[in-house]
């Protein structure tokens, strides 16, 4: 824990203090704009790769579900038939994870400076020498929220956010292409993950609510420049169906 707050808390929390105090106003809601645009620029390489990753594993479902219904019975010809579409296709199954994995601690370090920032009297322990101490943190933003308190309705905002972000992942399905098990359980996440955000959200304080809307309306504004959603729609990316001549030349 020593070595997460030094590497990742003090640094997150001492820059939120600096911005907070040089900004005219000293309004915490300005402050946490700013602060979660530079952490999402320092995270935009590991985010871009996390965003086209799960939209190449999205677009090529149908086939896999194919595959996994095909070789159902037999195994250890599955994994080998998996990796081989994974080849052809040029998509690394794993490369999704390890961008996801680097963002934890920023984010478990965003949850202690918000949450000890705005209710801790003792927080202003971890700033630096050359970082001025206000005292505490104004949790007033804007002149008229209390980011101290839990606030329902930013929930309900980071909720929708989340929503907006998942159905912009979903892959277009071509008429008849089915999607099998997995993409029904991506389509009951859509809307699963959106009810726990503000299930969560509506539990912290709505400074901590309000960073996880704009987290992710950066990141859905980060999609719509990763995935071109600007082109035409002749060439936004569509469901991969699996190959029905490998498939009828594994029939006969």
């Amino acid at each position: 824990m020593e070595i997460f707050s030094t590497i990742f808390y003090q640094p997150i929390f001492n820059l939120l203090v600096y911005i907070y105090n040089v900004i005219p106003g000293h309004d915490i809601g300005v402050a946490i704009i700013i602060i979660t645009f530079i952490i999402k620029l320092v995270l935009y390489i590991p985010s871009k790769k996390s965003i086209k990753s799960q939209k190449e594993l999205a677009t090529l479902q149908p086939a896999i579900e194919a595959l996994k219904e095909e070789y159902k019975d037999d195994k250890d010809k599955m994994g080998p038939e998996l990796m081989a579409l994974y080849k052809k296709k040029g998509v690394n199954p794993f490369s999704s994870c390890l961008p996801m994995l680097i963002q934890l601690p920023f984010l478990f370090a965003i949850y202690r400076v918000f949450f000890n920032g705005l209710t801790n009297e003792n927080a202003m322990d971890s700033l630096y020498s050359f970082v001025a101490n206000p005292g505490m943190l104004d949790p007033i933003a804007f002149g008229f929220i209390n980011f101290a308190d839990k606030s329902i309705w930013l929930a309900l905002l980071a909720g929708a956010g989340q929503f907006w972000q998942s159905k912009m992942l979903m892959a277009k399905k071509k008429p008849g292409s089915g999607g099998g098990a997995m993409a029904g359980m991506g389509a009951q996440m859509t809307y699963i993950m959106p009810i726990f955000t503000v299930f969560i959200g509506s539990r912290f304080p709505a400074g901590l609510t309000f960073y996880w809307f704009l987290s992710t309306v950066f990141s859905v504004i980060q999609q719509y420049m990763v995935l071109g959603f600007g082109k035409k729609k002749k060439d936004q990316p569509e469901v991969i169906d699996a190959p029905k001549q490998d498939q009828q030349k594994k029939n006969t």
